[in-house]
């Protein structure tokens, strides 16, 4: 099943282990970055507005395809892992120095968006190493455990170190978080093994980032990205937002997110010409990559699946936490998360890599997904359930309690969204797996993941303004119309025909 090196394996060097130990590695520098980071500046007093900011912490894990096919070519997918962990584990040991001190809003806040392109590039490194490692049988069976690893390290980040943040101190969070990573960073030191062919050297990356040409393209990326940073700032953008209510929703990470649906539509409107102009260029190999992402046959549906599939679960997910405190039982979702969800959630993962190994992704993409977004229906139903609860508890400072059996039933809902939400992303998964290119996976799977989350602001916005005009219910049954686009798609997939996945 293993690619690997035919050297004799204990058990630390197991599929199963390094397989926990990466992913887990990939989740919690992000949870750090995107959560973790929001309550400590909270914490620090810092105001909602500037905390907003705080959403360009992402913008790496969107953008991440544009240095993905660099991470193919140069040096190895192992090496580029070692380099990235070794970085992001001296920002975690970084901003436990800079916790205590007067600075340290501004100092943190510099050191994780720093830390967030290099988050977002081991993100790359490590989804590379698992498409190197292993065939397409063994991809589909260990990606239960990549979604498992990658949600217990969510967990420990808002679990353990945001509670050591709030209860003891920021140092002792910040510092117990670089230790936990430091150790499984040893790890991948001392037992992770070379997969895959061998790059060239990375001595080569900086002569050939600084062409002239490479370098006209970063700065036209630079110049687009300041570009909306400065009209979103704008006397006239602050007047259209006067006139068009929605604007005032839109912050400068969804622009950002525009513009690449722009570029992206005219890549594929002019791809027969762009490919013609790279393949004459023997080393445009960057540009390869991108080519041979949109030359697929049914590029169109493969897009449109992508960008689509999780519109309906993002815009559920974006609206349970304020439907939790609206319901009364703030204090109680810290359990059902932790002691229901999460189990419910590892439990969805493992059965859905399994159930693809065995039975093919063909079989099972369908009805999987459909579980996925049944979620929102049963959601909508608990909503009508305890619609008398809504009313009275929303901004109530002494909430009344909704009864035993209640809170057994919102338990039970929450658990049932997790585990569908682990077969849902098993299968999203092990797609992105098949349709990335041989010679470009880690380039190929940076563009597809990069393209799933771009749905997800847009359906934030989207969420918080139907439950405001409409309430949960009838959101939390939009959310599944919103989702029956994408499952239509489902049977006109390509790359789906194969006995296993």
């Amino acid at each position: 099943m293993s690619k690997r090196t035919n050297s004799k394996k204990s058990w630390l060097k197991s599929n199963f282990i390094w397989t926990f130990t990466t992913y887990f590695t990939e989740g919690f520098p992000y949870i750090i970055i995107r959560t973790v980071s929001s309550v400590f500046f909270r914490d620090m007093k810092v105001s909602l507005e500037s905390i907003g900011l705080t959403s360009l912490f992402g913008l790496p894990w969107i953008l991440k395809f544009l240095w993905g096919p660099q991470v193919d070519k140069y040096s190895s997918k192992r090496r580029w892992l070692l380099a990235t962990q070794s970085l992001l584990f001296i920002m975690m040991l970084a901003a436990a120095v800079f916790a205590p001190l007067s600075f340290s809003v501004q100092a943190i806040a510099i050191l994780f968006f720093l830390g967030s392109i290099v988050a977002a590039t081991n993100d790359i490194a490590i989804d590379g190493y698992y498409m190197e490692a292993l065939d397409k049988d063994g991809q589909a069976k260990f990606v239960g455990y990549r979604v498992m690893a990658y949600r217990i390290a969510m967990m420990a980040g808002t679990m353990v170190i945001v509670t050591l943040g709030t209860t003891i101190s920021w140092f002792t969070a910040f510092f117990f978080a670089a230790i936990l990573f430091g150790v499984f960073l040893a790890y991948h030191f001392l037992f992770l093994e070379e997969a895959g062919n061998q790059g060239l050297p990375i001595k080569k990356l900086l002569p050939r980032a600084f062409k002239f040409k490479n370098g006209l393209f970063i700065l036209a990326i630079a110049g687009s990205i300041m570009g909306i940073r400065f009209f979103a700032q704008s006397d006239y953008y602050a007047l259209l937002k006067t006139r068009f209510l929605l604007l005032n929703r839109l912050n400068f990470a969804h622009w950002v997110m525009i513009l690449l649906l722009v570029v992206l539509a005219l890549v594929g409107l002019f791809r027969n010409r762009i490919k013609k102009f790279f393949i004459k260029d023997p080393d445009s190999y960057y540009g390869k990559a991108f080519v041979m992402f949109m030359d697929r046959p049914k590029i169109s549906t493969i897009l449109a699946f992508i960008l689509m599939l999780r519109i309906g679960e993002w815009t559920l997910a974006n609206m349970v936490a304020p439907f939790i405190v609206d319901l009364g039982i703030k204090k109680h979702y810290g359990w059902i998360s932790g002691f229901v969800g999460l189990p419910m959630a590892i439990a969805g993962a493992l059965l859905g890599g399994w159930m693809i190994s065995r039975y093919s992704l063909k079989k099972v993409i369908w009805p999987f997904i459909l579980l996925q977004n049944v979620t929102n229906v049963v959601y909508m139903m608990l909503a009508i359930h305890l619609s008398s609860y809504l009313i009275l508890n929303t901004g109530a400072e002494e909430p009344a309690f909704l009864g035993v059996l209640n809170l057994i039933y919102v338990a039970g809902v929450h658990g049932f969204d997790q585990f569908a939400g682990g077969l849902g992303n098993a299968v999203l998964m092990t797609y992105l797996m098949r349709i990335c290119h041989k010679d470009f996976k880690a380039a190929h799977y940076a563009i597809g993941s990069g393209l799933m989350n771009v749905s997800a602001p847009f359906a934030g916005v989207l969420s918080g303004i139907i439950a405001g005009w409409l309430g949960y219910a009838w959101l939390f049954g939009l959310s599944f119309l919103a989702s029956i686009p994408a499952m239509l798609i489902i049977p006109f997939l390509p790359l789906m025909n194969e006995d296993k996945s």
